[in-house]
């Protein structure tokens, strides 16, 4: 009898040892701010005389997982070249200096404020494409709003989230908060230098969870 005690005793243990192991362990949801990356351009409309020359100019290339810039060809989610933003999947547009997709990353843009947005919508995620970039350029169109002369400021829209799935799957959510240097309260376009994102993020770096 102590016997069979012992046998189921040592049965138990094993198996519980064996379910700690099985237990997956999720990695930490990340939460971060991210001042001043700068997406410079060259070329577009001359504010001054309005005339137009070619856009071109290297992308500045963000990845959620390290909460970096990087120059890796293939290791960036998203990236910014002045108000234009796209994400590593689909195709090119075509434009000089535009990087080539090698990833499966996507995007959309969800109304409402980061702490409303809990979760990924698969069915609204696109890509790049020759036609577009998934996030449309332009004032009023995608991100930003643009107040014409002669105030000429670029503005984040107020409760436009860029939702994200990654260049490996995973999932991030985005919040810009400024377009101009140090992300001041009141922005003059003509005193504070441009180009420079502020955003707010959260990273979900576990494979096939969908919330934040």
């Amino acid at each position: 009898m102590k016997t069979n005690i012992y046998l189921l005793f040592s049965f138990l243990l094993i198996f519980s040892s064996c379910q700690k192991e099985d237990e997956v362990q999720l990695l930490n949801i990340v939460s971060e701010r991210f001042d001043n990356l700068y997406a410079p351009q060259n070329g577009g409309v001359d504010q001054r005389t309005g005339q137009f020359s070619p856009i071109s100019g290297e992308f500045t290339k963000f990845n959620f997982s390290t909460g970096q810039v990087t120059n890796s060809d293939t290791d960036w989610d998203v990236a910014f070249r002045a108000t234009d933003i796209i994400v590593n999947g689909g195709t090119s547009l075509g434009t000089i200096d535009e990087p080539s997709r090698n990833g499966s990353a996507a995007v959309y843009i969800a109304n409402g404020t980061m702490a409303a947005i809990t979760s990924v919508d698969l069915q609204s995620l696109s890509q790049d494409a020759d036609s577009g970039y998934a996030i449309p350029p332009g004032g009023g169109n995608g991100w930003y709003t643009y107040q014409g002369p002669p105030v000429n400021l670029i503005s984040p829209t107020p409760g436009k989230i860029l939702v994200f799935r990654t260049n490996d799957g995973k999932y991030a959510k985005m919040e810009i908060l400024s377009y101009y240097k140090n992300a001041p309260d009141s922005p003059d376009a003509y005193t504070d230098e441009s180009k420079y994102y502020t955003f707010n993020y959260v990273y979900q770096p576990n494979e096939g969870e969908l919330g934040f």
